[in-house]
């Protein structure tokens, strides 16, 4: 009878000593756990199981309920990891998505902004070009309105008359003709008709006043020249300067009558062609 109670007790206490053991390691392991943070899912970690039962961790009798038990907190948590996964993947293609598109409207901005400096530049170029071109217009102008009553000899014509006459020839006219045709639409000239006489005193002076107005009548009838741009005065026998190089200085008198016609023009006609001519196409807009 005491042998099989020593029996008894040594097989319980061989039995008990893991037991004792699996708590004992549990116990000392429960305090790290509970000081442990929190994992991805905001939860505490799941707690190994303490109690093993008569069998320890394995139970060669365990049911398919009981494993399901044990299992199911751990597929719980490994859902709630996938849920986690795919939220965190959907919010990083979002910010992806919003940071390319962010990119992209940088981009359209700052082209938009070197288009925007490139026209700005192609307008402060052409406004210095016009500025340029009417800086010397105005220059221009300053020289035309200075030399506005300096005027210069352009053409000479002289009508010779028959002793005693004052009508003109055809010759005569022909000449008129050449000389006052172009002068169409014209501005900026004047016409100066100085009429010369053999004789003497009044008599010539009168002679040449008639032969030069015969020639100012035939200008602003036939050719429609203003009375305004014609100077017309009958000089008689009074001496006029020798053309000859050689006799520079000296005068002669008219024989036979004679009526000197000169074609006077200032700068005026010259500043009205210039204001008409255009401007090229490659300066007033520079390619971009």
């Amino acid at each position: 009878m005491k042998n099989r109670l020593l029996a008894t007790s040594l097989a319980a206490l061989v039995l008990g000593l893991p037991a004792f053991a699996q708590t004992s390691t549990d116990q000392a392991a429960a305090p790290a756990a509970t000081t442990s943070s929190t994992n991805a899912t905001g939860k505490e970690p799941l707690a190994p199981q303490t109690h093993e039962g008569f069998w320890g961790k394995v139970n060669p009798f365990a049911r398919k309920k009981y494993v399901q038990r044990q299992v199911q907190p751990i597929q719980d948590r490994v859902n709630e990891l996938d849920e986690l996964t795919a939220s965190n993947g959907k919010q990083i293609k979002d910010v992806d998505a919003r940071a390319q598109q962010g990119i992209q409207m940088a981009s359209t901005k700052a082209n938009e902004a070197d288009q925007h400096a490139i026209d700005a530049g192609n307008k402060a170029q052409m406004a210095q070009q016009t500025a340029t071109q009417a800086n010397t217009r105005l220059t221009t102008v300053e020289q035309v309105v200075g030399n506005i009553d300096q005027y210069k000899a352009s053409t000479q014509t002289e009508i010779r008359f028959r002793a005693g006459q004052s009508v003109l020839s055809e010759n005569a006219k022909s000449a008129l003709d050449q000389l006052a045709t172009p002068l169409k639409d014209q501005r900026g000239y004047i016409v100066e008709v100085q009429g010369f006489s053999s004789g003497r005193g009044q008599a010539a002076i009168a002679t040449s006043q008639k032969m030069a107005d015969s020639v100012v009548r035939y200008l602003v009838l036939n050719h429609d020249i203003p009375v305004y741009r014609i100077y017309v005065v009958g000089m008689g026998n009074a001496p006029v300067p020798t053309a000859d190089a050689d006799e520079q200085g000296k005068t002669k008198r008219t024989s036979g009558g004679r009526v000197e016609i000169s074609l006077l023009k200032n700068d005026l006609e010259t500043l009205a062609s210039s204001s008409t001519t255009p401007v090229s196409t490659d300066q007033a807009a520079p390619a971009k």
